[in-house]
């Protein structure tokens, strides 16, 4: 199956709407919104808008407001040391599961880290996703990159050159037949559910495929402090140096670097955008997260 170029325009236009809508709903939770105001936001009548949301979050905007508070975030923070403790216990088939998704890793060799991948061939694609135009780069091992553009061309080609960077050497080719299935299993829970794990390729130092063991841990609605994750590796002095491994990571969203915040609470420090950081949690969060208030009556429009 592939994705018609007009797809991919119309997602991005959809995600930028919607982004632009959650940073909205982020910054004046606390004026609790009307509708017709957050709409405004996004380009788009209360009825187109309430319609695309509950598509795009499968809440309602109201609902997913309260997934981006400040108080959310920290309570959220305040459990996220027994939610570590707990996964280190029970493994990466225990609640490090990514919903119905389940990756499985392999590094490569100390030689081919070293070499930045020679003779190593990388085919790619750029598809849309959730949260804008996504890029995959996949090898015969596995997926080997993964990162978000703004749009399909300029900044698609911003994130490729990003990746050839990290694997200098290597061999880069467009194929979108073959990463399509892998966006397609890992934003669809439903089609992951009945495959096989997902595969991933890791070239890293060994403190950083430590550092991103760890972040498979936190299971999706969940986040957790550099602070915290430095403790759970027996680093506790060192939440800069696990910050600098969590900034490296080369999947992102497989690899959830998007689940760790400051202490603070503040969202920030994201590779592909501070705004789609916050987009990615607050859609978690809300798929994932404990139920709020209205969840019920939000299952019911979805029937």
């Amino acid at each position: 199956m592939t994705t018609a170029p007009t797809d991919i325009a119309q997602n991005a236009r959809d995600y930028a709407r919607i982004e632009a809508a959650i940073l909205y709903l982020e910054e004046h939770f606390r004026d609790q919104p009307e509708l017709g105001e957050v709409a405004e936001q996004a380009g788009l009548s209360p009825h187109h808008f309430q319609r695309m949301f509950r598509r795009w979050a499968g809440i309602s905007p109201k609902r997913f407001g309260q997934f981006l508070t400040l108080d959310y975030a920290k309570a959220q923070l305040e459990a996220s040391a027994s939610v570590l403790d707990t996964a280190y216990d029970a493994g990466l088939s225990g609640p490090s599961r990514l919903h119905d998704l389940f990756v499985t890793y392999e590094a490569m060799s100390p030689g081919a880290f070293k070499q930045g991948g020679d003779g190593v061939d990388v085919a790619y694609g750029v598809h849309p996703s959730p949260f804008g135009p996504c890029f995959v780069g996949q090898t015969e091992r596995g997926i080997c990159a993964l990162g978000f553009a703004d749009d399909h061309r300029s900044d698609a080609q911003a994130v490729r050159a990003e990746f050839e960077r990290r694997w200098p050497a290597a061999r880069f080719h467009e194929n979108r037949a073959t990463t399509e299935p892998v966006v397609a299993r890992t934003f669809d829970g439903r089609r992951a559910a009945a495959a096989e794990p997902l595969r991933l390729t890791l070239c890293g130092t060994n403190f950083q495929l430590k550092v991103w063991e760890a972040l498979l841990r936190i299971p999706p609605g969940r986040i957790t402090s550099y602070h915290v994750l430095a403790q759970a590796l027996g680093l506790p002095r060192s939440a800069r140096a696990v910050g600098g491994a969590v900034a490296a990571n080369p999947i992102s969203y497989l690899i959830p670097c998007h689940r760790v915040i400051r202490r603070s609470g503040v969202i920030s420090n994201y590779e592909w955008g501070r705004s789609r950081k916050r987009v990615m949690l607050g859609w978690e969060a809300a798929r994932f997260g404990s139920e709020g208030p209205d969840a019920a009556q939000d299952q019911a429009a979805l029937a």
